[in-house]
């Protein structure tokens, strides 16, 4: 027997709706397509997609009116942190954030409009000789354009994360233009300011402390804290991954795109 494509079938109430996830978020194209029916292709997936809606004949009685449920369609793709990073920013709905299991896989998944959980995958190879082993060899990685995040007052150039392959740390830089202020905000982790050129000034509950280049500012969790470059700035920051910040006067928490 020889296989010449892969097909998985997919019983929605919505085809329309799940077709246009497919297609905006993840890339497929449409093949064919009538009423309750559609056909999904990519020319570099290992299966396609084929979206029947409930109740056509096509499919067993027993079977007509289930919806899919409890499976997973898994991709796997070699570049996972810039396609999170690239589905957050285009409003997906990511219902399990970018995570790392023990035996090198790692995944985040989305689910589309009729509860359709769409995985994707990238898998850590051990090194050489570390068949086995817990540890993690080391990587050498390096910012790209999806790195960069910029705001009205700054921009942050993430390095390190667990998106890029980091257990629980992340890193990163920061410019600022002179004159430029951040809004009062508070981090839910420790934070470590180095100033690497210009100068920072940062308020806390009234007190002003201006951090030079070549210092090194330590910043508590839950400070309310207000930064101002006085000049043209550059900083390192780094804490814990799973910091996020807080606004006075606004309810949830933010996450941070350059830290994850």
């Amino acid at each position: 027997m020889k296989v010449s494509t892969s097909t998985l079938s997919l019983t929605v109430a919505d085809v329309d709706a799940s077709r246009d996830f497919f297609r905006t978020h993840l890339g497929y194209e449409v093949a064919m397509a009538d009423d309750g029916f559609c056909s999904l292709t990519r020319e570099d997936a290992a299966v396609n997609i084929v979206l029947l809606r409930t109740g056509t004949e096509v499919l067993p009685s027993e079977q007509r009116n289930r919806e899919a449920g409890g499976l997973i369609v898994a991709l796997t793709v070699s570049d996972l942190g810039a396609q999170e990073t690239r589905l957050r920013a285009a409003g997906a709905p990511i219902t399990m954030p970018l995570r790392e299991e023990p035996w090198g896989e790692r995944l985040f998944q989305l689910t589309d409009p009729n509860g359709v959980v769409i995985q994707l995958v990238e898998w850590v190879v051990p090194a050489p000789g570390m068949e086995g082993n817990e540890s993690v060899a080391p990587r050498v990685i390096a910012p790209s354009a999806d790195d960069v995040t910029v705001s009205p007052n700054a921009t942050m150039t993430g390095l390190a994360s667990p998106s890029r392959g980091s257990a629980e740390l992340s890193t990163w830089t920061v410019t600022m233009n002179a004159s430029a202020t951040g809004p009062e905000h508070s981090i839910s982790r420790e934070q470590i300011w180095t100033v690497t050129t210009g100068a920072l000034e940062m308020t806390c509950d009234g007190r002003t402390e201006k951090v030079s280049a070549g210092q090194t500012l330590i910043l508590p969790p839950d400070l309310v804290r207000q930064i101002h470059a006085p000049e043209h700035t550059e900083a390192h920051v780094s804490m814990r991954a799973d910091g996020v910040a807080s606004v006075p006067g606004t309810e949830g928490t933010r996450e941070l795109p350059w830290a994850r």
